[in-house]
């Protein structure tokens, strides 16, 4: 019976060699990589711009006569711009205006400065901030502009027609951003304005007031005795 014990004992399978002892010079096991996270959902396209290439890019083409259809005017850019004359004085308004910016527009803004540096003038700091917006967030902001910040401008009569520059582009002025629903009222240091420029690729100030119009900007209706 002893021997065939012995016999059995041999024929078990040896455990490698090092099983069971912790690893030389206290190094921890490998923990197992973690499983992938599930790729995040894209976000939906903006409406406004499903709006032009569904809807107003062919009421251009058969307003203007365009043969070819790249001549149908379109938004390339928006600009933002807040002036700030006196930021070397108080730099908190100045990442106040920063951080108002980003929170209106979804993009961090670029700090402008001046180009010399006049000490009478104290330009050796930062002067304001500006976002370009293109693509999706443009087409965003501009949805916003229209639908909420715009109803929201003390005594609004319509958009002026005559702030275009010759060469279809259209510039506003906006005096408070407190019309933007992004601004908490409570948290504002400094009421400000600030310049928005929309920049198209229509080269004539007609083409780019009817692609301006049919997006759904208000514009002001001149009348012929208030142009008179």
């Amino acid at each position: 019976m002893a021997d065939e014990q012995e016999k059995q004992e041999k024929k078990k399978p040896k455990a490698p060699k090092g099983a069971g002892k912790p690893p030389k010079g206290g190094e921890q096991p490998e923990a197992p990589a973690p499983s992938p996270e599930p790729p995040a959902e894209p976000a939906p396209r903006a409406r406004l711009w499903d709006f032009y290439e569904q809807q107003v890019c062919g009421k251009l083409q058969q307003q203007f006569a365009f043969k070819n259809p790249h001549q149908i005017p379109r938004l390339k850019k928006i600009v933002l711009n807040v002036g700030m004359g006196d930021a070397s004085k108080t730099p908190k308004g100045l990442e106040a205006a920063v951080a108002e910016l980003a929170a209106i527009t979804g993009q961090h803004p670029v700090v402008t400065r001046a180009k010399k540096a006049i000490a009478s003038f104290n330009l050796r700091e930062g002067i304001g901030c500006a976002v370009t917006l293109r693509g999706g967030r443009m087409y965003e902001f501009l949805d916003r502009f229209i639908s909420i910040a715009v109803p929201r401008m003390r005594d609004f009569r319509g958009l002026p027609t005559k702030s275009f520059d010759g060469r279809g582009n259209y510039s506003l002025g906006i005096k408070e951003q407190m019309i933007f629903p992004e601004i908490d009222y409570d948290k504002v240091e400094r009421i400000h304005g600030m310049d928005i420029t929309f920049v198209t690729s229509a080269g004539r100030d007609d083409t780019a007031l009817a692609l301006l119009r049919e997006m759904g900007m208000p514009f002001r209706v001149e009348t012929a005795g208030a142009a008179a």
